[in-house]
């Protein structure tokens, strides 16, 4: 059994990091942020194009948590 690993997004502030075998392509994430999440692009998270914030929102909207976080400094939680 392989398990695909999961891919991280960086903006210095916060990592997004989406596990594609999760994944249930519900849309949430191109329909709330499409200047982000845009699955006809390579990459398909251009994580700049949103605040810090914006991005932690959407995510957590995420139904099959494919999509995840972390801040990269604890103090920001």
């Amino acid at each position: 059994m392989s398990s695909i690993p999961s891919k991280e997004y960086d903006n210095g502030e916060v990592v997004i990091t989406w596990q594609p075998e999760k994944c249930a392509h519900s849309g949430n994430c191109v329909r709330g942020l499409p200047k982000v999440f845009n699955p006809r692009k390579k990459p398909w998270i251009e994580i700049d194009n949103a605040s810090s914030e914006q991005l932690v929102e959407q995510v957590k909207k995420c139904p099959s948590g494919a999509l995840g976080y972390y801040f990269k400094d604890q103090s920001s939680i």
